[in-house]
């Protein structure tokens, strides 16, 4: 069974949301392998969405499949309060979609690819002129804009790709993996136009294989394995579900350290923290010791209060929780691979 942790509201700002894409039942198999096998997705609009997985996991053909670029062999799938089924057209007419890879022909200028999707969504000539010379500017490609994309950087290009997918004023957008290939510069200047599209009301859908990317961007998190949902929640509800948080203490008086670490093992803990007791780890080289701890505030606030109390007092404390890695190597391992189906999916 999956592990889902329900939202308390659609978005990181606490105000609810109507739903911008809805999946029950999604179900897809090519021949005999089984790619998505009946996946829920429930994505608030005005928020980003990010799905996570190993390679081969999925999250390629559910964006393809909730994109309309091909078709689910079963599902009740929604996207833009549209069915994707009965009118797939209205769908498409509500979404923009920009692949792993960029879409732009670069033996054209920037400016002609703009104005060429201007044409494609059927705008007047001034009203693709209007759009295009606006989105140029806003992607910071207005010096670039008579210049073959041929010149263009790889950031350059996905910048301008993503502009493309907003010539027609989608309120829903897919962005399957968006940054790959980028470097860290051209990465985090992608996620604050990811985060300024969020501002003005936009859905995002966000594969990515860069999980520093959905902890910072995403504001509810699947993680997809073997064509299921293995968990599903914001990035620090995921975190909480993986053992290994703990508090270190550093001291840098040996004596000090001895003390703590003799204190540790006879002092009564308080009922709150008694499962701790046992996992209070010495590392003496470091003159370090570690306590089990899940980093939350209340917790944290029980071991301080302790602390005081048993008369501990160390150099330094530092928390240490599990990050997105850790959740998705113990949600994606192998313990967690199916016994029969093995599926190929991209």
């Amino acid at each position: 069974m999956p592990i889902t942790v329900m939202p308390t509201s659609g978005r990181r700002d606490g105000h609810p949301s109507p739903t911008a894409v809805s999946a029950v039942g999604l179900r897809k198999s090519y021949g005999d392998k089984l790619v998505l096998d009946g996946i829920d997705l429930h994505i608030p609009a005005g928020s980003v969405f990010a799905l996570l997985g190993p390679n081969g996991a999925g999250k390629t053909t559910a964006v393809k499949i909730l994109s309309t670029l091909i078709t689910a062999d079963a599902g009740d799938l929604y996207v833009g309060g549209h069915d994707l089924a009965a009118d797939p057209q209205a769908v498409r007419a509500a979404i923009g979609v920009t692949g792993q890879f960029s879409a732009v022909d670069g033996l054209i200028t920037g400016e002609e690819n703009m104005l060429l999707m201007a044409d494609l969504h059927h705008l007047s000539k001034r009203e693709g002129q209007r759009v295009t010379a606006e989105l140029l500017e806003r992607f910071d490609l207005t010096g670039a804009a008579k210049k073959p994309v041929s010149t263009y950087s790889g950031g350059m290009k996905r910048r301008l790709d993503l502009a493309m997918t907003l010539v027609g004023s989608p309120r829903i957008i897919f962005l399957d993996e968006p940054t790959t290939g980028l470097d860290p510069r051209s990465r985090h200047n992608m996620w604050g136009i990811i985060r300024g599209l969020v501002s003005d009301g936009v859905t995002v859908f966000l594969t990515t294989q860069y999980l520093e990317e959905a902890d910072e961007l995403a504001d509810r998190i699947a993680v997809l394995n073997h064509g299921k949902i293995a968990a599903e929640g914001t990035a620090e509800e995921l975190k909480r579900l993986i053992p290994g948080g703990h508090i270190r203490l550093r001291f840098t008086d040996p004596v000090t350290y001895q003390s703590a670490a003799d204190t540790l093992r006879e002092v009564t803990l308080p009922h709150a923290l008694g499962s701790a007791r046992a996992g209070v780890t010495p590392i003496d080289e470091a003159l370090s010791l570690s306590i089990p701890s899940d980093g939350s505030q209340r917790e944290l606030r029980s071991i301080l209060d302790w602390l005081d109390s048993a008369g501990i007092e160390a150099d330094e404390l530092t928390v240490h929780t599990p990050d997105l890695d850790d959740v998705f190597f113990a949600l994606t391992g192998p313990a967690n691979a199916p016994n029969q189906h093995k599926e190929t999916a991209r």
